[in-house]
This record gives C-alpha cells, sequence and structure tokens, in this order.
C-alpha cells in the first residue's frame, strides 16, 4: 500500500511539473473553510483544478473550490490548496494528506496552513485569528499508521515541535506591526463533522485545547515527517463556551470566516514579505 500511495504522489507531483515547467514553490499554503479568496495574494502562473491532477482526492465541501494555484508574492514562490479534503468526508488519512505531500515532492520548505475553527478559550472572541503553537489529535486517526513511506521520512518523527517556533515568533511580530490582535493557543482535531456537545467542549477544554476544528492536525503530521516547517493559523469563526452554549451551523461558520479573510490575507501578506528565504 504505502509503495502504491508514493507511485500516485509522484505520478501526480509529475503531471504538475510538466504544466509548471521551472516553477518550484517555496512555501505552500492550505486555504480552509470559507478562505479561498487568499489566493488573491499571488500573481498566478497557473491554475490547476484538483480534478485533473492524477489521483488527487477532490473537496465535497461546497466552500472548498478544489484547485492548486502557483504564483509569486514578495519575490517568493507559493503553492496554494485552495480547499482541502477531510476525514469527515470519508476519505482516509493518506488522502487527506495528499496535497501537502505533493507540495512536499515539489520543494517547499515551508507550510502554512489555515482554517476556520471554534474558540473554546472564554477570552478569545470570535473573528480573531489564532496562531497555533501545538495540536492534540483527537480523530482517533494517524496518516502514518500502516508501512513507513521512507521515501518520504523516517518511522518515528520527532512532534515536540510541530509549529516551529521561528515561524510563530514572525506571525506575531507581524500581527504587532498591522496592530492586529493575534491569540496563541493549542488547536484540537476532531473528526466531526457533527459539531461539539457541550460536554465534549468542557472535556477538550480541560485537556487543554484552546480552539478545535476538523482539518489541520493530519496534514501537519505528514508535512513534519518530510522535514517542512509547518505555522498554522485559525479564524476563529465562533464561540465554544460549555456552560451557555450557543446554536451554530456550517453555514454561520463559512460567513464568519469570510469575514476574517482580509485580516488573514494581510497578516499572510506581511509573513511573505518578512519571511527569510
Amino acid at each position: 500500500m504505502s509503495k502504491e500511495i508514493f507511485n500516485h504522489l509522484v505520478e501526480a507531483r509529475d503531471y504538475i511539473k510538466s504544466l509548471a515547467k521551472d516553477f518550484k514553490p517555496e512555501i505552500g499554503i492550505v486555504v480552509g473553510t470559507g478562505l479561498g479568496n487568499i489566493v488573491e495574494l499571488v500573481e498566478k502562473n497557473i491554475e490547476i483544478p484538483f480534478k485533473k491532477i492524477p489521483h488527487f482526492p477532490v473537496s465535497t465541501v461546497e466552500s472548498h473550490k478544489g484547485s492548486l494555484v502557483l504564483g509569486s508574492c514578495f519575490g517568493k514562490k507559493v503553492a496554494i490548496l485552495q480547499g482541502r479534503v477531510h476525514l469527515y468526508e470519508g476519505y482516509e488519512p493518506h488522502e487527506v494528506c495528499f496535497g501537502v505531500r505533493v507540495l512536499g515532492l515539489l520543494g517547499i520548505k515551508i507550510l502554512i496552513l489555515t482554517n476556520a475553527a471554534g474558540a473554546i478559550n472564554p477570552h478569545f472572541e470570535e473573528a480573531n485569528i489564532m496562531v497555533i503553537t501545538d495540536h492534540i489529535n483527537f480523530t482517533g486517526k494517524n496518516p502514518l499508521v500502516g508501512s513507513n513511506i521512507d521515501e518520504l521520512g523516517e518511522r518515528f518523527p520527532d512532534m515536540s515541535r510541530v509549529y516551529d517556533k521561528d515561524l510563530i515568533n514572525l506571525a506575531i511580530r507581524c500581527g504587532e506591526l498591522l496592530n492586529m490582535r493575534l491569540e496563541k493557543g493549542v488547536y484540537v482535531g476532531v473528526l466531526g463533522p457533527s459539531l461539539e456537545t457541550p460536554a465534549e467542549t468542557r472535556a477538550l477544554k480541560r485537556l487543554g485545547a484552546d480552539a478545535v476544528g476538523m482539518s489541520t492536525v493530519m496534514e501537519a503530521i505528514c508535512a513534519r515527517h518530510m522535514g517542512i516547517k509547518v505555522l498554522g493559523l485559525s479564524c476563529l469563526t465562533n464561540k465554544n463556551l460549555p456552560d451557555c452554549m450557543q446554536e451554530t451551523s456550517f453555514e454561520y461558520v463559512v460567513n464568519t470566516a469570510k469575514k476574517t479573510t482580509e485580516r488573514l490575507k494581510k497578516l499572510i501578506m506581511e509573513i511573505l514579505k518578512k519571511i527569510s528565504n
């Protein structure tokens, strides 16, 4: 199975290279729910729908467009996955990580993961951005289960620094330059698609989570397995207070994420300006 997965990754990479020619991305960005407009950051070289790339999984979620955008921003060569797939759609962990692994094979050294998440920390406000300092994998899944793909990384990758400290500090500095309040905290990844009950929210808070979502964790694990530095940014789309839980919906989450997009774009632009080659 691991050999087949690797062969599929190589086929996808080679197809992209055949269209992109000499373009070699340095930085990858994965766009989360309701945040598709981030592609406006880059001067496009090429856009490839996921469905045209061999073996590439396609999202069934309406707010995820499903395309790979290659372009430049402030002299940096960037590859953006406009949309992602999730475990709750029925995809396997290795399928959820397929896009990130292809970006790794294309040569990225830094990965910026964005997502929409519910705030658990009562001090966090809706529509703010949280810089992820660590995560809790509460999905019950791991993309590295099974035979190791030695071409991608070692059998037991270290996870003591999943989210790069230098990138975290850079994001915080960029937020200060923009006079933008940024939170810092732990993201917990859950399976979904049902939203959390008050009791579940209370339990996750006691475990040390500051925000909860249904993505990111699988991709972060795979990126670290490949030696890629990771920065995680969560758009806090709703507030989960277990003792006075308000009803919410996926539509509400998407709409709040869209409202946060402009601030997130400004932050990522500043990060790309300041990030070292």
